[in-house]
């Protein structure tokens, strides 16, 4: 005599499937709430102010009224060289900063991996406080510490027979690289460091009985494994390096010979908006760097996200 079990229904199964698939999606509401309302609403607003320019009549001196100009005030913006010229200046610096970056990080990550735990918790908390100080309070810090008056720089050079000026035309590129280094780094290495804490020590043990030394494994096991992390962190790099604001901005206070109104895009877009009262054109200018960067991000992770060919 066999014992055939009883399926339950196939309904109410159904219906707790989705009932639960229900809940599970309910917690993303505030992330796409907050999404449409700071995210998809400024662009769809930018987008549309764009479109208009306000002119004035009766030579300058009569009310003015707001036009429908069409695509006119992204044509002025693709000829605009003092734009592209701040975006020239970003893009290089970019060029430079990243990979030396990138490099540190991995290099940090690398050498937490090696270390015990103990001495890995203590030196990845201290180097992550930088990430976790707030940007303008940050930047304020770095330019006391360059500030060749009440700075310690400045005289400590000084007694090695070298004249810095962490403010000129031929340093404020460095002076601000190294505060955004001094920022970054932690953030990129604890990234990095979680990406190793997650690959098999058995590949590391294979490697280790083949006779393959540490630096060995470093370089043809570990890095090519966090391939996707260092693509991430890339990729995060590429779109803060390209919208820099606040660190030149509080730089021009110290030296505004050196960091001009248009030294950087979003310099450039902030001048034509807060002080130019060119808030439409200034519209145009944000869509055309967020396209630069949405375009420059794409391209850097199809280039540097394929599977590696054997």
């Amino acid at each position: 005599m066999t014992v055939v079990e009883q399926q339950p229904p196939r309904a109410p199964r159904l219906r707790w499937r989705r009932v639960m698939a229900l809940k599970g999606a309910s917690l993303t509401v505030p992330f796409f709430l907050g999404f449409g309302l700071f995210t998809v609403t400024p662009i769809v607003m930018a987008i549309k102010k764009s479109l208009y320019r306000e002119q004035s009549s009766g030579l300058g001196f009569g009310a003015k009224t707001v036009e429908f100009v069409g695509i006119d005030n992204f044509t002025k913006g693709l000829q605009d060289t003092h734009f592209w010229g701040g975006m020239g200046r970003v893009a290089l610096f970019a060029a430079i900063s990243i990979p030396l970056i990138q490099v540190a990080a991995v290099g940090l990550a690398l050498l937490l991996d090696a270390a015990s735990q103990r001495v890995a918790n203590r030196f990845r908390i201290a180097l992550l406080i930088p990430y976790m100080i707030p940007g303008i309070v940050a930047t304020l810090i770095w330019i006391y510490i360059y500030s060749p008056t009440v700075g310690p720089l400045t005289p400590f050079f000084k007694h090695l027979g070298i004249s810095a000026d962490f403010y000129s035309g031929s340093m404020i590129w460095i002076s601000i690289g190294n505060l955004i280094a001094w920022s970054s780094i932690g953030f990129n290495m604890l990234i990095v460091y979680s990406a190793l804490r997650a690959l098999p020590t058995e590949i590391y043990d294979s490697a280790r009985i083949d006779g393959a030394s540490e630096w060995r494994i470093a370089w043809s096991i570990k890095v090519p494994l966090i391939r996707r992390s260092l693509v991430l962190t890339s990729v995060l790099s590429i779109i803060g390096t390209l919208q820099i604001f606040s660190d030149p901005v509080l730089f021009r206070s110290m030296t505004p010979e050196t960091v001009t109104r248009d030294f950087t895009p979003i310099m450039d877009i902030y001048d034509w908006a807060f002080n130019q009262g060119e808030f439409h054109y200034a519209a145009a200018l944000s869509i055309i760097l967020a396209l630069v960067v949405g375009i420059t991000s794409a391209i850097f992770y199809r280039l540097t996200n394929k599977a590696p060919t054997s």
